[in-house]
C-alpha cells in the first residue's frame, strides 16, 4: 500500500520561512517524481513545483520561482518544500504526488497539509 504524508505546515507570519516533507512507503521511491500541488480556498489545485526522480532537475511555477526549493533524499524516501518569504497568497492546503519517472501523470497523492500566512 503507498503511502505519501506530509508533514512541515503550520500558521507563519508573511516573510516567514516553512519545510514541509513528504514521506513516502510502499513504492520505488528512486522510480518516482516528485511534485508539489496546493489548493488554496475556493480555488483550483495548483502545481507548485516537480523533482526528477533522478533528483537532478527541478521546475517551479512562476509565483514561487526564488522562494521555494524542493529537494529529496532517497536514502530517506522523502521529498521536501522549502518556503521562504511567504506571502499570504501562499495561504493553502499543500498536497506531495508521486509521477512513475518522467511520466506526467501523478499516481499517487498525500492527504495534504495546511499552510497559512498572516500578513
Amino acid at each position: 500500500q503507498v503511502q505519501l504524508v506530509e508533514s512541515g505546515g503550520g500558521l507563519v507570519q508573511a516573510g516567514g520561512s516553512l519545510r514541509l516533507s513528504c514521506a513516502a512507503s510502499g513504492l520505488s521511491f528512486r522510480s518516482y517524481a516528485m511534485g508539489w500541488f496546493r489548493q488554496a480556498p475556493g480555488k483550483e489545485r495548483e502545481f507548485v513545483g516537480r523533482i526528477t526522480w533522478i533528483g537532478d532537475i527541478t521546475n517551479y511555477v512562476d509565483s514561487v520561482k526564488g522562494r521555494f526549493t524542493i529537494s529529496r533524499d532517497n536514502a530517506k524516501n522523502t521529498v521536501y518544500l522549502q518556503m521562504n518569504s511567504l506571502k499570504p497568497e501562499d495561504t493553502a492546503v499543500y498536497y506531495c504526488a508521486a509521477a512513475r519517472m518522467s511520466s506526467a501523470r501523478y499516481e499517487f497523492w498525500g492527504q495534504g497539509t495546511q499552510v497559512t500566512v498572516s500578513s
